[in-house]
């Protein structure tokens, strides 16, 4: 029963319902555009808030995928720096401590630089101490693909990609904070970062409620 009101939800009209599920989870469906609806899952009780976008079967990710397209090779030679071109395109790093968001402490998301598709959460980013922005966790771990590399200078690397755009975006290391003890080590070079009072003008209203509280 469930499982079918969960559904519905997701193929109906509507602004934004939800269904109680117990345990600290509710699930939530929030009309983004006349063409595109997410389910949401927040969940309470781990002492920090935490977020996931669950897709409805490939209703959802076909809808996605028309969102975020990765432009023409001449297109994102237009859009982009040299730099930033570098890193997405070519699997380039940026200089530590000498990039753009490594100390950024304002709330909001950070998208692709190219596609747009939401990465990360400032709910998520702490001082790693290295030089980079570096994340606990993806805001949408669906827009995340990690590629197994092999051990170069000793250490031995997972690379991180974004889904849509393909874009080279930095690696995940085990390092990292509990619970999970990741360490996403990102380039600012392939980030766009949306501040958490332009979430909506942007199109990102879906990750408002992550924020209403500060």
């Amino acid at each position: 029963m469930k499982i079918f009101l969960i559904f519905s939800l997701v193929f109906f009209s509507f602004s934004s319902y939800a269904i109680p599920l117990g345990s600290g989870f509710q699930f939530r469906a929030v009309r983004q555009m006349s063409d595109r609806k997410t389910l949401q899952c927040n969940t309470k009780g781990f002492g920090t808030k935490q977020s996931a976008t669950l897709s409805a079967g490939r209703f959802l990710a076909s809808v996605e995928q028309k969102r975020y397209k990765k432009p023409t090779v001449s297109e994102i030679k237009k859009k982009l720096s040299l730099l930033q071109y570098e890193v997405t395109q070519k699997n380039g790093t940026e200089p530590p401590f000498q990039n753009l968001y490594w100390d950024n402490k304002r709330p909001g998301i950070y998208v692709d630089i190219i596609s747009g598709e939401p990465l990360f959460s400032s709910l998520d980013k702490y001082n790693s101490g290295t030089g980079w922005p570096s994340f606990k966790k993806p805001l949408v771990s669906e827009n995340i693909l990690t590629v197994k590399e092999q051990t170069t200078l000793f250490m031995k690397r997972t690379e991180v990609r974004s889904k849509h755009a393909n874009s080279h975006l930095g690696h995940v290391f085990k390092d990292g904070p509990s619970p999970l003890g990741l360490r996403y080590c990102i380039n600012s070079a392939a980030l766009k970062f949306i501040p958490a009072g332009d979430l909506k003008e942007k199109g990102y209203e879906e990750f408002e409620y992550l924020f209403k509280d500060i």
